[in-house]
């Protein structure tokens, strides 16, 4: 199927489903994760000192409670950010500076280990067995050796030239990458010698880059900016393509299978999604409403896309149509 008669086959496919969260509104929220061995999408509930858990199959919503909270002035911070590994779930937690592991079948707590600075995003790497975490505050990435998922503990800080924001990683060649917002920069970083390999600008502009997807297959690495999206070769950084998205886009995702980005947009409460051909050019696939403050985005394997909607303490949850899965 080419791109064009893909854009037709899902331009109407895009039912929407809301799913209340405990403790909301609102629930603050940032990254999710994807478990797509459990079949379970990881919510990261912030303020409500929870970790909300959503089954994708069933719909269930395993709530575990008790997580730290801390006050930010009039902010509430909690669980932050989540991230899955071999078998474990972990989480990022902004109230203590802590990534915690929890069994991904049982939820059961595993061990924790303590950062010096509050983690953003994760990133588990199976060939090095360790939870990469950017830690903008610090300008800097903590890597955690978890090979003993009952104790993680801190191995090393890798030194960045500005605030890293986003992720992605290349699990065959052994490459995280991750963008520094503050420089308009997109950086490559080799997980065994923890040294940045390459340096690109994707000329975000000065609002900078923010989430990173990648092709692993093809080598290209979707940049998000807060208003648009853009392909770059992840071996020489060249800019392949780029299409407008609306403005407040944050973190967005890949999905291998069908070759499509999503990207969403906070300001105006749509999610894009852009079908990705084989040279990197970018073409709307489909767009769906969302809500206004809508802008990250976690996709699981049947292309159904899952949005934090923090001011409104709920997950917007948008399906393809049965014909298009």
């Amino acid at each position: 199927m080419n791109l064009s008669s893909l854009a037709v086959a899902l331009v109407l496919a895009a039912p929407v489903e809301l799913i209340p969260l405990p403790g909301g509104p609102p629930v603050g929220m940032d990254y999710l994760a994807y478990d797509a061995a459990n079949s379970r999408i990881w919510v990261p509930a912030g303020n409500t000192g929870r970790i909300d858990v959503l089954n994708t199959q069933t719909g269930k919503l395993d709530v575990l409670e008790h997580i730290a909270t801390a006050n930010r002035g009039e902010r509430t911070v909690g669980a932050s950010a989540a991230a899955i590994g071999d078998g474990i779930a972990y989480v990022g937690n902004r109230a203590d500076s802590t990534v915690c592991g929890f069994d991904a079948k049982t939820l059961a707590r595993r061990g924790c280990a303590t950062l010096s600075s509050n983690p953003d995003g994760l990133a588990y790497i199976p060939i090095t067995k360790e939870v990469w975490v950017t830690t903008p505050r610090d300008r800097s990435i903590a890597v955690l050796d978890v090979k003993d998922p009952a104790a993680p503990r801190p191995a090393a800080v890798v030194n960045m030239e500005g605030k890293p924001e986003g992720y992605a990683v290349d699990r065959a060649r052994g490459i995280f990458f991750t963008n520094l917002e503050d420089k308009d920069r997109t950086v490559a970083v080799d997980v065994r010698g923890r040294r940045v390999l390459s340096t690109w600008t994707p000329g975000c502009g000065e609002n900078g880059p923010r989430g990173l997807a990648l092709d692993e297959g093809r080598h290209q690495l979707f940049v998000a900016c807060t208003d648009r999206l853009k392909t770059l070769d992840a071996t020489s950084g060249a800019i392949l393509a780029e299409l407008p998205t609306g403005a407040g886009v944050d973190n967005i995702d890949f999905l291998p299978s069908r070759r499509l980005v999503y990207a969403a947009s906070g300001r105006e409460g749509r999610l894009t999604v852009a079908a990705v051909g084989q040279d990197g050019t970018l073409k709307v696939a489909f767009t769906s409403g969302t809500a206004v403050g809508c802008r990250t985005v976690i996709v699981d394997n049947a292309g159904t896309a899952y949005l934090p909607d923090a001011r409104s303490g709920r997950i917007v949850v948008v399906r393809l149509a049965a014909r298009d899965r």
